[in-house]
């Protein structure tokens, strides 16, 4: 028995139907607009589909290298967390080592003496296992990463531009600087620097 009654489909408008014209309705109507083909289609989908996946690569290895540099970033401020610290506790070295020169000149064989050189070498000794040598200085090649020049002096027994004398210790922090040491360079000698 036929159908007379329209479908659903044909009781929509053509302007309202999705993706539908009316050649793919009536394979025989051969006026208006055509459907692109469906290799047309299928070659946009993949470009579309090339370009999400090109997207999601890219959105990867974005969160990877910030995943890399808040690792990189956590680190160092672990490795470095007690520079502060550290820069504090340099004057008291200082003033330690001061007493002990001063005491070496008056009473070198005092016992409060002894005492104060022990203080002196435990606080050295904690500062080195915290990865916080001295930088040495005295004798070395005048090197502005690690050693500030406070004067330049003649001397006979130092090469031109090494270290004649340290004023200050410096420290260093694992490979970062904390203090560099205060020093006074070489010119050479007396003779020739007139």
């Amino acid at each position: 028995m036929p159908h007379d009654d329209p479908t659903p489909w044909e009781n929509i408008p053509d302007d309202e139907k999705p993706n539908a014209t009316k050649s793919t309705l009536d394979p025989s109507a051969s006026d208006g607009p055509t459907t692109p083909s469906s290799d047309a289609v299928i070659a946009q989908l993949e470009s579309q589909l090339q370009e999400a996946q090109q997207r999601v690569l890219r959105a990867q290895a974005e969160l990877e290298n910030s995943r890399r540099r808040m690792r990189r970033e956590m680190e160092e401020e672990r490795r470095y967390a007690s520079q502060s610290l550290i820069g504090d506790l340099l004057p008291v070295l200082d003033n330690v080592c001061r007493a002990v020169e001063s005491a070496e000149k008056t009473d070198p064989d005092s016992s409060l003496l002894q005492g104060v050189r022990m203080v002196s070498r435990l606080l050295e000794d904690v500062l080195a296992r915290h990865h916080c040598p001295r930088i040495v200085a005295l004798g070395k090649e005048f090197d502005p990463t690690e050693h500030e020049a406070i004067a330049q002096q003649p001397s006979d027994s130092v090469p031109t531009g090494n270290v004649s004398f340290v004023a200050q210790e410096g420290f260093r922090l694992h490979d970062r600087v904390v203090r560099p040491a205060q020093v006074i360079v070489s010119s050479g000698p007396a003779s020739a620097s007139h």
